[in-house]
């Protein structure tokens, strides 16, 4: 009776068991078929450009890295990348904390205000946003791009931490006030720590789509030597647009670290955004 059981319910989840497979593999296949071509050579993909590669060219990687300045290029993002998490995680928790827990007035009114900006095309502010920041020096300067970055990025960060510290119960913080913890104790102290999957989830999230970003580096970065990864591919790809082995090994360098990041800590932020998606 009980192996029927069994053989019924698996019957009944082969259907789910195939649909997954089936888009795993049109997930995984492209990657899979990007890194076969990053190790052939420009002949071997034009007569086998999805199969294995059958002469192994390790080469296509250090001349994709010399040639595409990746040294530099990665160096730059990761400048982005990292300042702006800084910008994003501190600006975003305090604003989120002041709207979660210490039931400011107008409240509605900002997170409305919050909401509309973030609807809002970046293309809209694109033109006046260059002569601004041309006036004021930072075009062509990493952190000038940074402070676009934040206020683009802060938003998002704010709703999310948002509805994820609305969730997190009142009883500690009411304890720590009791004790004598001023507002910024409770927050470093009682709620960032509760609210770390929150902070991991908007880190992710901000960190990819800064590593991904290419309009807005490509207006305000225009010297070589503060490209990013994004646009110096760009470049790349444009030099040796018929050399398939050399611009999958250029890729394949690009995808590499945010791809190893995010499998690194998918669970942690599959439960940050299961959370942070229950707002009160």
């Amino acid at each position: 009776m009980l192996r029927r059981l069994r053989l019924r319910r698996r019957l009944s989840l082969f259907p789910n068991y195939l649909i997954l497979s089936v888009l795993v593999f049109f997930s995984l296949g492209p990657i899979v078929i990007l890194g076969f071509n990053s190790l052939k050579s420009q002949a071997e993909v034009g007569r086998n450009p999805l199969g294995p590669p059958q002469n192994v060219i390790w080469e296509n990687y250090p001349n994709a890295w010399e040639i595409g300045n990746f040294a530099t290029t990665l160096r730059n993002s990761s400048i982005l990348v990292v300042g702006t998490l800084s910008g994003v995680l501190v600006l975003g928790g305090m604003a989120a904390f002041s709207m979660a827990r210490l039931k400011l007035p107008g409240e509605g009114i900002m997170t409305l205000y919050l909401l509309i900006g973030a609807s809002l095309p970046i293309q809209l502010f694109l033109v006046p946003l260059f002569f601004l920041w041309r006036n004021l020096g930072l075009v062509n300067n990493l952190f000038g791009l940074i402070l676009i970055y934040i206020a683009v990025n802060s938003p998002f960060a704010i709703f999310l931490l948002r509805s994820y510290m609305i969730n997190l119960p009142s009883d500690f913080d009411d304890a720590a006030r009791i004790d004598g913890a001023s507002e910024w104790q409770v927050f470093t102290k009682i709620v960032v720590p509760l609210s770390w999957p929150a902070f991991l989830t908007v880190g992710l999230v901000v960190g990819l789509a800064v590593w991904n970003e290419f309009l807005l580096a490509t207006v305000f970065l225009t010297e070589h030597r503060l490209f990013t990864v994004v646009t110096s591919y760009y470049n790349f790809t444009s030099r040796f647009t018929r050399d398939w082995g050399l611009t999958s090994a250029g890729a394949v360098m690009m995808v590499l670290p945010v791809l190893i990041l995010f499998l690194s800590l998918q669970r942690r932020f599959i439960a940050g955004i299961t959370r942070g998606g229950l707002v009160n």
